[in-house]
């Protein structure tokens, strides 16, 4: 593939411009609100880095609008987040501003090198316990983030279990209750409104917070004064004879900004409908973003998973509510910096509580739990790292025991069986069978993370075909996510018109896939059939659309 090709492919296209058409209106009352929500963290992580309010407001306007212009996701908002400051703030105590800055330049690059390569593939073979483990944990560490503003204390601490004690703890020896109750009041009214789609509730429910909150003269603490504008452009100091010390953290940078804007763009996509990103052009948009942020003096950054969530959940469709976010956070700047000033930072925080509640997906989750106990060990692993340690290590963590308990599954189950076949009638049979638009497929061996991904992406690229029969008898071994790839598969199918039946399912495989929403998937309940030449003989009736009776299938 030539070079201009891909960058062709990496390029925003027409489908984002559609996407746009859709409904703009929501889309920019949906990024507006987003902007309420991203103000004082923008504000906040800036001054986390070691680099002031202004680097964090100024990378979450220019990194936020560049990365929802050439990013891979319709739903994503990028900016400044908590996980990237952690590590950019030994790189401030060492190298100075300067140096964050040339470690955000370096990272651009190594991120548009992952996206020339194809590197974002990799994203899909993570398993689905990983994804959910790594979503709850990261629900639970924004809520718990929002403590101290909810509690209206003023406290601080490097990891957010520390954080969400000592809030705990200054809030007992001075209980004041309006902050608290500010902060439940808006929890309530967004969860109660949760099904409710013709306003955008949560900005609905900071502009009732904040003129409450002004009329009964609470005393809580408040947004406050924002930066009266943004750094003119220029290129930073580049500290050639640090260059090499300054490349292990680069590499650090562009790993945690790819892996978390991947999963981000992950969990917008099971938080929506009929929402896919593309992970190549989504590290190609944060590349461009960290490259450019820097010369405006901005910090490194990264998709925000809880911007993003408030974005999904605020109804936004197409790429026009990240790129109001940007917008609507310069105004702020520029013009309106003294109202946005009033807001409670108890409001934003009922905000970040309800939305973080709204990630966790119970169903799924409970789901995996019960698929099989490796699923269950992974998802918990994954959701306790991520709460105890960080992003990268949780990840890991998740993959190595996926990948162990896997690999143990696969040792005990695979087996090499000779089958013998008959050419020639197995030639006119299938030849017959393509004749009524009818395709038989036979799945062997195990169906798991690793390599249920691929083949079954194959079957949903076949044409001029009506029905396909999905020969379940020879999986030797079925976990959760082969289960959510199999479902997925047979929902692409169903949408393509082509009708699916499965036959020979094993009673212990029974229950991943009634769990994982196979059966729910099927265009009737009774396309299950206990054996392969059921399952055709049914086909061909369907194949053919005659009026027929619909056969019981096997309990």
């Amino acid at each position: 593939m030539s070079a201009v090709r891909r960058l062709a492919q990496l390029l925003p296209g027409r489908g984002d411009l559609d996407a746009m058409r859709l409904q703009p209106g929501r889309d920019v009352l949906a990024g507006s609100m987003v902007a309420l929500v991203a103000l004082p963290l923008a504000l906040g992580f800036g001054v986390s880095s070691g680099l002031g309010a202004a680097a964090g407001i100024t990378t979450a306007i220019v990194a936020g609008a560049l990365a929802a212009i050439f990013g891979g996701s319709n739903l994503q908002v990028s900016g400044p987040t908590g996980a990237m400051t952690v590590v950019l703030v030994p790189i401030v105590a060492e190298f100075g501003a300067d140096g964050v800055l040339v470690v955000g330049l370096l990272a651009g690059l190594m991120l548009l090198a992952l996206a020339a390569s194809g590197a974002g593939r990799f994203i899909r073979y993570l398993p689905v316990p990983v994804v959910e483990g790594f979503t709850i944990g990261i629900a639970v560490i924004i809520a718990l983030q929002q403590l101290p503003s909810a509690l209206g204390v003023d406290v601080h601490a490097e990891r957010v279990l520390q954080l969400a004690w000592r809030a705990g703890v200054a809030w007992a020896e001075s209980p004041d209750w309006e902050a608290p109750v500010l902060a439940v009041a808006v929890v309530v009214f967004l969860l109660g409104l949760t099904r409710v789609r013709l306003l955008p509730s949560a900005l609905v429910a900071v502009v009732l917070a904040t003129v409450g909150a002004a009329v009964l003269g609470l005393d809580v603490s408040t947004v406050g004064e924002l930066p009266s504008g943004l750094s003119a452009p220029s290129v930073p100091t580049i500290p050639f004879g640090q260059l090499d010390a300054l490349l292990l953290p680069a590499i650090a940078v562009a790993a945690l900004a790819a892996l978390e804007s991947l999963l981000s763009a992950t969990v917008a996509d099971a938080m929506s409908v009929d929402q896919r990103h593309d992970p190549d052009r989504e590290l190609f948009g944060q590349g461009i973003a960290n490259l450019v942020s820097p010369l405006f003096g901005g910090i490194p950054s990264t998709a925000a998973i809880a911007r993003t969530a408030v974005n999904v959940r605020s109804g936004a469709a197409s790429r026009i509510a990240a790129l109001t976010h940007a917008v609507v956070l310069l105004l702020f700047v520029l013009v309106a910096a003294r109202w946005v000033g009033e807001i409670p930072l108890a409001a934003l925080a009922g905000v970040l509580i309800a939305t973080a509640a709204q990630m966790v997906r119970v169903s799924s989750a409970f789901a995996l739990l019960r698929a099989t106990r490796g699923d269950a060990a992974v998802l918990v692993t994954t959701a306790i790292a991520t709460l105890a340690f960080d992003l990268v290590t949780a990840v890991i963590l998740g993959l190595v025991l996926a990948g162990g308990l896997a690999l143990r599954q696969t040792a005990r189950e695979a087996r090499l069986d000779e089958v013998p076949l008959d050419d020639a009638g197995h030639s006119q049979e299938e030849h017959a069978l393509l004749d009524a638009h009818i395709v038989a497929y036979r799945l062997d061996g195990p169906l798991f993370f690793a390599a249920a991904h691929d083949f079954l992406l194959d079957l949903t690229t076949i044409s001029d075909v009506r029905v396909v029969v999905l020969r379940l008898s020879r999986i030797t071994s079925l976990d959760a996510t082969g289960a959510a790839l199999l479902a997925d598969t047979v929902r692409r199918l169903e949408r393509q018109g082509i009708t699916v039946m499965l036959s020979g399912v094993q009673p212990h495989h029974d229950h991943v896939l009634m769990s994982l929403g196979v059966y729910d998937e099927l265009a009737h309940q009774r396309h299950v059939f206990a054996t392969t030449p059921e399952a055709i003989a049914h086909a061909r009736v369907h194949a053919a659309r005659l009026e027929h009776p619909i056969a019981d299938a096997p309990a």
